[in-house]
């Protein structure tokens, strides 16, 4: 399990870096590490996060195919801001899916009075709620992606040591430091673009 943690911890380090780049090959080395968190999630009985990556391998593939698509050799997707409706949809497609998700764990772990009684699914939906908004919004190159990565990264690394996954913590705090300059570094384009046009 450890040797498959440390595996899934290099390609999610990778993907991340990636994306903080804008480099396409995010997807790739995400696809990767979303199939072996899958694994790695269920053992560690965080259900949410395991179903939320299935949920990320695909908007992978999407994220993948979206980002190539070009017109007369130029990138059809550039960054760019979400509006003020879309930060409205996202937020309340946050609320509602965490919701879910909660009732969802509880539900299921409903023979399980410590897990029930416990943070964990309270944590656990609210982690993959923020992240799966984070997915979203980068398969469409939206500069508050990282605004959700970074607040899911937040939870995550206590959540993980709570659950004994060190190395997967330490993938979170990676990813918390890389998520901030992927924010910094796509704001910077961002700004660059406007002032070109």
């Amino acid at each position: 399990m450890k040797i498959i943690e440390l595996v899934a911890v290099v390609f999610g380090i990778l993907s991340v870096w990636f994306a903080s780049r804008e480099s396409i090959r995010v997807f790739p080395t995400g696809i990767i590490n979303v199939l072996l968190f899958i694994y790695i999630f269920f053992i560690a009985r965080l259900y949410a996060n395991a179903g939320i990556n299935v949920l990320y391998l695909i908007t992978n593939i999407y994220g993948w195919y979206n980002w190539s698509r070009k017109i007369d050799d130029k990138n059809v997707l550039e960054i760019s801001r979400t509006t003020a409706r879309q930060n409205t949809y996202i937020i309340l497609f946050a609320a509602v899916f965490y919701i879910s998700v909660l009732l969802l764990l509880r539900w299921y772990n409903r023979s399980d009075p410590a897990y029930v009684n416990s943070y964990v699914p309270w944590m656990d939906a609210m982690n993959t709620s923020l992240f799966l908004c984070a997915t979203i919004l980068m398969t469409k190159k939206k500069l508050e992606n990282w605004i959700f990565w970074i607040l899911g990264n937040v939870i995550s690394i206590p959540i993980t040591i709570s659950q004994g996954l060190y190395m997967t913590s330490l993938q979170y705090l990676v990813f918390l430091f890389l998520a901030i300059s992927g924010y910094i570094g796509w704001k910077k384009k961002l700004q660059s673009i406007k002032v070109s046009e």
